[in-house]
């Protein structure tokens, strides 16, 4: 879709009749100008939110689920990365990350989603109640 764009410019650019007439050097190439801005900042705001999404998806977890075919990785992510923390955090530290966590994942919270998204929302917060739990007894 980035060729396509890009080509569509460099098509406009070129084409003898314009929004502004090229007669005047400078004058007649605003548009051009202006196009080439729209485009490239179009694109660029595409490949920030693009990369927003794979930052919130690796910060989520969801690469861990996202195993390839025939993998036979069953390695459980480590409590501390469940909830996101440090290995070496404190116990205000982890029960401030569990609260949040918790307060996210309730399966009351999401009561009003769809079946799918409760089912996610109670393995999730399963998983983050053993880790909580897990990471308390180590650290009281």
């Amino acid at each position: 879709m980035k060729a396509v764009w890009i080509l569509l410019a460099l098509l406009y650019t070129l084409w003898p009749l314009d929004f502004f007439p090229d007669l005047i050097p400078g004058f007649g190439w605003i548009d051009d100008v202006a196009i080439w801005f729209l485009i490239l900042q179009h694109l660029f705001r595409q490949k920030a939110r693009t990369d927003g999404r794979r930052h919130y998806q690796q910060r989520r977890g969801s690469d861990r689920t996202a195993e390839p075919p025939g993998s036979t990785s069953n390695a459980a992510p480590a409590p501390h990365e469940i909830l996101g923390v440090a290995a070496d955090a404190g116990p205000a530290e982890i029960k401030a990350a569990y609260r949040k966590l918790a307060n996210q994942y309730h399966p009351d919270k999401v009561a009003h989603l769809g079946g799918e998204f409760q089912n996610l929302a109670e393995s999730r917060f399963k998983e983050i109640q053993a880790a909580y739990r897990e990471l308390i007894r180590q650290n009281p």
